[in-house]
């Protein structure tokens, strides 16, 4: 499985309530007859209040209130698209929005159906596969809005369209990568997906070229599974992923956990190395969400991640 990006600016950015949105919600649909022009200007203002609406929800620590509470948000990102269809920054927030919460909340969620109800688990991946698509459409629409026709150019010439987008397009790159490359690890059926898989990679090299640090090292957490799961697994592929986790490590000062769960289930399970993966799941769950409150939720999902691969040792481990 290729680890779908949790950011280091926590999953719960988008879970967007208060008086402050609810009025911008009362304006727009207040305004909503007085003209296609007073609208559209509502709806900007809505939009960028949306997308600059910061990483202050990251510290909350109930990841299922968190979840609960996304969708809203969401669909409220999505009804202001469709006034403003060319936002970038709120096509960013839909196509980051999107990698997370199908990451967290049905992804890593039909991972732990699949020995009670494999049915209801291959629907929630299917659903995360749909959802990725739909962050990957949004994270393409934001890289047009700058660079038209750039879709199109990366069917043909993956590496070199992605080379002409400059470093303020980093966080689109890297999102509309992640979002690709997760729902083509959900596609083993569809040959015609899998076959874009060097068009998401080479989103998340030119992100990783313009700004290696971005996020805090998310790109090198990324990397360290995508390196393992790659078509044609190369022999170097390991130490490949370790660079990625020790840069990651350093990013982050150690004090965030998905470095440490991507390598377990990444690199130590190829890798038939127990002792790394019982050692690297016990470091991420031992950390302290107090040391980095902004981190602490995002932590609360990859520490809940932990103690499931933990308690599949022994399965994941058997001769």
């Amino acid at each position: 499985m290729i680890h779908a990006g949790i950011s280091n600016a926590g999953i719960a950015r988008y879970t967007l309530v208060g008086r402050r949105y609810a009025l911008l919600v009362a304006m727009t649909l207040s305004l909503a007859a007085s003209g296609c022009s007073i609208r559209n200007i509502a709806a900007n203002s809505m939009g960028d209040a949306l997308a600059a609406s910061g990483s202050s929800f990251g510290s909350d620590d109930d990841p299922e209130l968190i979840g609960a509470a996304a969708p809203f948000s969401l669909k409220l990102m999505e009804s202001i698209l469709a006034e403003t269809p060319n936002h970038r920054g709120l096509l960013l927030a839909a196509a980051q929005g999107f990698v997370q919460y199908s990451y967290a909340y049905v992804e890593l969620q039909a991972d732990e159906l699949e020995d009670k109800d494999l049915k209801s688990a291959y629907a929630q991946r299917e659903r995360a596969r749909r959802l990725y698509l739909r962050a990957r459409n949004y994270g393409l629409r934001g890289l047009e809005t700058n660079h038209p026709g750039l879709g199109k150019a990366l069917k043909t010439d993956p590496a070199g369209a992605a080379s002409r987008v400059p470093a303020e397009d980093v966080p689109l790159l890297y999102w509309t990568g992640v979002a690709w490359a997760a729902a083509i690890s959900l596609s083993k059926d569809d040959p015609f997906l899998i076959s874009e898989l060097p068009i998401a990679e080479a989103l998340v090299r030119r992100a990783l070229e313009l700004n290696e640090s971005y996020d805090n090292g998310a790109i090198h957490v990324f990397l360290i599974s995508y390196e393992m799961s790659r078509a044609g697994l190369s022999a170097d592929a390991q130490t490949r992923a370790r660079r990625h986790f020790a840069r990651a490590v350093e990013l982050t000062g150690g004090m965030h956990a998905a470095p440490y769960v991507t390598l377990a289930e990444s690199v130590s399970v190829s890798e038939r190395n127990r002792k790394e993966f019982e050692q690297s799941l016990q470091h991420a769950l031992k950390l302290d969400a107090a040391a980095k409150p902004e981190w602490r939720l995002v932590n609360a999902v990859m520490q809940r991640r932990a103690r499931w691969l933990l308690a599949r040792t022994d399965r994941l481990f058997a001769d």
